[in-house]
């Protein structure tokens, strides 16, 4: 559904000194309003829990010169090419915002989009793109001519990155290779218990795809890929920047030809009504059998280790971003797309269906803001963009840092939160996160118990239908969050700070990352939680 051009009717909201714009006008948005909470009791308690003995993994460095001209990234981006995958995911929205706001010299950025003619794929374009609010900075530049603008730099190019020679038809695959100076790798099956074939055809050979159309470029600079923090199956320690290899960091016992021939296998074994449920299944358990937690991970990872031995003398860097929610600042504070990793639980707790989760407090839930990905993944295309032929990895990750944020911390401010301001008219208690997978399960039975009114043993029995399938749903989803809200380990960020220390002053106000800046409490309680909500309720009244 196209989004509603909010320009005419919107009111001008500022959040920590910047404006964007609320699409409810005509009376005051409470949802929006930043605030200052209390420097005393309400504070106390999470600093005293969360902020502990927490030491950082980086090692302070000389900052740069104030007039250095540092990696020169507006230089860079002028006249540029690219070609997107994932052009109307969340985090490639924000990213193509940016470099159409930062850049007036930009050439074309091709999109590859799944549709079944150019019709099609001209109406995503504008009903998922050109018409979101996301790029109201963008309307507010260009005026009258805004339309014309984004239709002259965005070309929807029909596509599939699950098909050979990326679904591209010969003549346009033709066409655009010899304009293309830089591939952005951003699409990606992102489900956590998907089918196997579907995350082994997308996750694991979609970027091999992608490399072997990047050979045929003829000037291109760079391939950008995008990848997870998690992608290592590591829940303890220290997470490096360093590349995926099968024989190095990856045991020489799997065979990416052997994994694709099982989930072919499989695909014709259970076909009907068992296919999809027996196929997710089949990822979990070779995900585990390998050390990964779930398909996601695990194919994510393969498809770092095909790029890792195919791309020959290709110059690539691969961002490793954590958990990605809302923007902190750009366009404006606290946009999303989606349900992110964090806001189901959020949402179920501000409707006061749940009050508990399996999990540690203290486990560390690294948190990125959306627009800190895109601007680093910038920083990093104008570094590398210069023909080196390197790979690089940057984790764009928050756990480095002395202020890592806590499972704990973000259920008690979102408590404190909808406490003053509530989703719906529900009585907010606390959140409890249970170590024992047993307590949780006796603790959400007893809350739906309570909201059904009726008694139930440990099994559910005695809930209504309605009531087990959200016994099930939720207990569905713990079991699914388990490797992360228990996660340990720490994601060593060192070439990410390099990145930041070779910028300029100018450069660090423009394309900022510094997550050794991030306010959690302000971001939590003043940008992400009024930007879920805020989406949440355009959604109820679509």
């Amino acid at each position: 559904m196209a989004t509603t051009n909010v320009l005419a009717t919107s009111n001008a909201v500022k959040l920590n000194g910047v404006s964007f714009l609320s699409s409810f006008s005509g009376k005051p948005n409470h949802y929006l309003q930043p605030r200052r909470l209390s420097q005393t009791t309400r504070r106390v308690q999470t600093s005293c829990l969360y902020r502990e003995a927490v030491t950082s993994l980086v090692t302070p460095k000389t900052e740069t010169s104030r007039n250095s001209d540092g990696i020169g990234i507006v230089r860079f981006l002028e006249g540029k090419s690219y070609l997107v995958t994932g052009a109307t995911g969340f985090l490639a929205k924000v990213l193509i915002e940016k470099l159409l706001r930062e850049s007036l010299e930009i050439g074309k950025i091709f999109l590859l989009m799944r549709s079944k003619d150019q019709e099609s794929a001209n109406k995503r374009l504008y009903d998922e793109i050109i018409s979101s609010d996301l790029f109201n900075l963008l309307k507010q530049m260009h005026g009258s001519t805004y339309e014309a603008f984004m239709k002259s730099k965005l070309i929807p190019v029909i596509g599939d990155i699950g098909e050979d020679n990326l679904g591209i038809k010969s003549e346009i695959a033709n066409m655009i290779s010899e304009e293309i100076d830089v591939i952005i790798s951003c699409g990606g099956r992102t489900t956590f218990d998907d089918r196997y074939d579907s995350a082994l055809s997308v996750n694991a050979l979609g970027p091999d795809r992608l490399l072997s159309f990047g050979k045929e470029c003829k000037k291109l600079k760079l391939f950008l890929h995008f990848s997870t923090a998690y992608v290592t199956g590591k829940r303890e320690g220290t997470v490096l920047e360093t590349p995926l290899c099968i024989g190095e960091n990856i045991t020489s016992d799997l065979n990416i030809e052997s994994e694709l021939k099982l989930a072919s296998e499989a695909v014709k074994k259970f076909r009907g009504r068992k296919e999809v449920k027996k196929l997710k299944e089949l990822g979990f358990q070779r995900a585990q059998h390998y050390g990964w937690e779930n398909s996601y991970t695990f194919t994510k990872a393969i498809g770092e280790a095909v790029i890792h031995s195919k791309r020959g003398d290709l110059p690539v860097v691969i961002i490793r971003p954590s958990v990605i929610e809302s923007s902190y600042k750009e366009p404006f504070p606290g946009w999303i797309q989606g349900t992110r990793m964090a806001d189901p639980i959020i949402l179920a707790y501000a409707k006061g269906q749940m009050y508990d989760f399996w999990g540690d407090s203290q486990s560390l839930l690294d948190i990125i803001p959306v627009d800190m990905v895109a601007n680093a993944a910038i920083a990093a295309m104008a570094k590398h963009g210069c023909g080196v032929p390197e790979l690089k990895v940057y984790n764009v990750t928050s756990s480095s840092h002395v202020n890592p944020m806590r499972a704990g911390e973000l259920m008690d401010l979102s408590h404190q939160h909808l406490c003053e301001f509530p989703l719906e008219e529900t009585v907010i208690d606390y959140f409890k996160f249970h170590i024992s997978f047993e307590d949780f399960t006796s603790a959400l039975s007893n809350t739906i118990m309570k909201q059904e009114r009726v008694l139930v043993d440990k099994e559910g029995r005695g809930l209504s239908k309605k009531g087990k399938r959200k016994l099930n749903y939720f207990v569905s989803l713990a079991r699914t969050y388990q490797p992360y809200t228990f996660f340990q380990a720490r994601f060593d960020d060192t070439n990410t700070t390099s990145l930041i220390h070779e910028m300029s002053m100018e450069e660090r106000k423009m394309f900022g990352f510094d997550i050794k800046g991030i306010d959690w409490e302000h971001y939590i309680v003043n940008v992400h939680l009024p930007g879920l909500k805020k989406k949440f309720l355009s959604e109820k009244t679509e």
